[in-house]
């Protein structure tokens, strides 16, 4: 799932695949961009914002993508054969002599002036694997919204940029409650750990292949995907329930006796309240 190690491993893969080199294909295949040439073109960065891609080009343009659930950018060598997936699930191609970008599946997809890039990414909190991270400010973000669900609001990608259904799982299970507890209720000194935590926990992982929380060879995770294994601290069946409005698929994970505070109603009738 792209959370903003991923995105940071996708940007430095392009990066080194485009950047400083001319374009020699250009093939962007959504409706609004499907006559816009980019070829001769220099492409200068690529730089992760959050969970977005700007891919910044000669005459101040910025290919700007997201790869939301499921996207993923994919790099070949010239006239290798593309095995992203599907051909009309490719919405991006960038060339170079030596290197093709695919993007498959992106479900954001815009081409802009580099100069309002603000437009798209300027809503973001403090990047968790940028330069602007701030841990002051990502924490006072989260803070001001007191009754909101910690887990909605480690989402909330305006509080701090980079966290997505996994770390959020894992993070909760780290400090040791609810992706449902209130933001308010959450001891001071776990609040003012949690931005650090944050920031290690993607630090820790920006370079990995196989995201890993735990320290262990296996499993790599302490809740997340793991519905009805044992807790790895006290052997209680892991439970798994969505959070949110329902408008978007994002199960949470926790253990019902590591981690205290609300949880949804469907399961609190299967088990005590955790707290």
């Amino acid at each position: 799932m792209p959370e903003g190690d991923t995105v940071w491993q996708a940007t430095r893969r392009l990066h080194a695949a485009l950047a400083g080199k001319v374009l020699v294909l250009s093939d962007l295949r959504v409706p609004r961009y499907a006559t816009v040439d980019l070829t001769g073109r220099t492409v200068l960065d690529v730089t992760p914002r959050g969970k977005h891609l700007l891919t910044r080009i000669e005459g101040g343009l910025t290919l700007h993508s997201h790869l939301m659930m499921d996207g993923t950018w994919r790099v070949f060598e010239a006239g290798q054969r593309f095995t992203g997936g599907a051909a009309h699930q490719i919405r991006a191609i960038l060339g170079t002599e030596d290197r093709t970008a695919v993007g498959y599946r992106l479900p954001v997809l815009d081409l802009l002036r580099t100069a309002d890039e603000d437009r798209v990414v300027g809503h973001l909190g403090p990047d968790l694997l940028g330069p602007d991270w701030d841990a002051e400010r990502a924490l006072a973000n989260l803070l001001r919204d007191p009754d909101r669900e910690l887990g909605e609001a480690l989402l909330d990608q305006r509080n701090l940029a980079g966290i997505g259904n996994v770390y959020k799982s894992e993070l909760c299970f780290l400090l040791g409650v609810t992706p449902w507890l209130p933001v308010g209720a959450l001891p001071a000194d776990r609040a003012a750990h949690l931005p650090t935590l944050s920031k290690k926990l993607l630090d820790a992982n920006r370079e990995r292949p196989v995201r890993n929380t735990t320290g262990l060879r296996r499993p790599d995770l302490f809740v997340y995907g793991r519905a009805s294994h044992p807790c790895l601290r006290c052997r209680t069946p892991i439970r798994v329930a969505e959070q949110g409005d329902g408008s978007r698929e994002r199960p949470t994970y926790w253990c019902p006796s590591c981690q205290k505070g609300p949880v949804p109603a469907a399961t609190a009738g299967q088990r005590r309240r955790a707290g």
